[in-house]
Order: structure tokens, then C-alpha cells, then sequence
């Protein structure tokens, strides 16, 4: 048992640090964002919702600059101010907002923040344990090997989420009658307007799939769907 205890403290301590991520994002969310009120985007997310049998789809907008989507760990769905700047611009249409919406959502319904704290905790016990092996046979690099095995894991899990994320949205999208097309056409202008901090970095190493993956796997997913156009795809 006593063997199994740095383990065990390890699992511990990622459990911790999740709760109190959890704790502060929401702090944080609380303190900057508000109901996102737009005519056009309350018509998506209505479809959106008939499409899945619920009443509303509540959506918040939060106040940073950054062009990004996200789904809280207590499930609440955020649009960043940076984004819905580039929709007031018209440098994003409704519909493609929709599709990050639908996206976030994605994460919501398939439960990735609930198992990103498994996974969190599992691979920092991974992480001690393949330390402490590797360090007998490659004292002064079995850490750092041992680090980047991790590290190595982390993103391939993230990179998994994204895709699942990605088709849950597709599905979705199709059903509510918006289609996957403004899912696509965001995902071809998403880097001119963040940038494009994944390129040159090896894909093992990246926490999203690249651009041009996650959209051939939408193109798959419409492609099937279409093949087996008696059949409705399930968000």
C-alpha cells in the first residue's frame, strides 16, 4: 500500500488542481460576461435547440479580446467579445458563429470536461510513474522523456475531443436545417483571423487536429450522410 501512495497523492493533487480551475474559471466568467442578445444568433441557436427538443440554448459573451468559442466546466456556452467583433464586422456570418456554438456545445453534451479531470489525473500519475522508472536506466533525461510521453498524450486526448466536438456540431447543424457548410467555411478563415500559432509544430504535439483534417473529417461525415440520405444524423 505504501508503494501505492505517491500514486495515489498524485491522483489526488489533479483532482485539486481541476476543482480549483473549475472554481477560478467561473469566477472569472461570472465577472466579465453577460447574456449575448443578437436577433440573428437568437434564430440559430432557436433551431438549434428545436433540433435537440429543448427550450433555449443560453449563450454568453464574454468581454476579452481574443477570437475564440468555449464551453465552461459547468456547462455554459461562451462567445469571446473579439469574436463577436469580427460578426459585427462582417467578417463572420450568423451561421458560422453558429457552428462554434454548436461546436462548444459538442464538448458539453460529450462530457470532455468531466474527462479531461480523469484524464488530468491519470497522466500525472503516469507521468511520476514512467519518471521513476525511466530515471533508473536514463538518470537526468528519464523526467524529461517521461514529461514529454505525457505531454505527447495530452494532446493526442485533446485533439480526440476536437474531432468528436467537430462531428457532434456537424450533426447538429444539419438537423436544425443550417448545414455544414458554415461549419467549413469558418474553419478555412479561422487562422487569419486568431492566427496560426500551430504552424510548423509537429501534430503529436498540437492540443486541435489540423485545419485542413478537421475539415476532410466534416467532408467525410456529410459525404456518409448523404450516401445514406434515408437516415438522420444524431447530435
Amino acid at each position: 500500500m505504501l508503494k501505492l501512495a505517491p500514486f495515489l497523492l498524485m491522483l489526488l493533487y489533479g483532482i485539486l488542481i481541476y476543482r480549483f480551475s473549475v472554481w477560478r474559471t467561473a469566477k472569472e466568467l461570472d465577472a466579465r460576461s453577460r447574456p449575448l442578445v443578437d436577433p440573428v444568433l437568437n434564430l440559430l441557436t432557436d433551431r438549434m435547440a428545436g433540433a435537440l427538443g429543448v427550450a433555449r440554448i443560453p449563450v454568453f459573451l464574454y468581454d476579452i479580446d481574443p477570437v475564440n468559442g468555449l464551453a465552461a466546466p459547468d456547462g455554459r456556452i461562451f462567445l469571446t467579445r473579439g469574436f463577436i467583433t469580427k460578426y459585427r464586422n462582417g467578417e463572420v456570418s450568423g451561421d458560422e458563429l453558429a457552428s462554434v456554438i454548436a461546436h462548444e456545445m459538442g464538448h458539453v453534451a460529450l462530457g470532455h470536461s468531466r474527462r479531461r479531470m480523469i484524464d488530468f489525473s491519470g497522466q500525472n500519475a503516469m507521468r511520476l510513474a514512467l519518471a521513476a522508472v525511466l530515471s533508473r536506466f536514463l538518470p537526468g533525461i528519464g523526467v524529461m522523456i517521461a514529461n514529454g510521453l505525457t505531454t505527447m498524450l495530452a494532446a493526442r486526448l485533446s485533439r480526440q475531443d476536437e474531432y468528436e466536438a467537430d462531428a457532434y456540431a456537424s450533426a447538429l447543424l444539419t438537423r436544425a436545417g443550417i448545414g455544414t457548410a458554415p461549419q467549413i467555411s469558418l474553419f478555412r478563415k479561422l487562422e487569419g483571423l486568431t492566427g496560426a500559432p500551430g504552424a510548423g509544430v509537429p501534430v503529436w504535439l498540437l492540443s486541435h487536429p489540423k485545419t485542413e483534417d478537421r475539415i476532410r473529417a466534416i467532408e467525410a461525415l456529410g459525404a456518409r450522410w448523404q450516401a445514406n440520405s434515408g437516415t438522420t444524423p444524431q447530435a
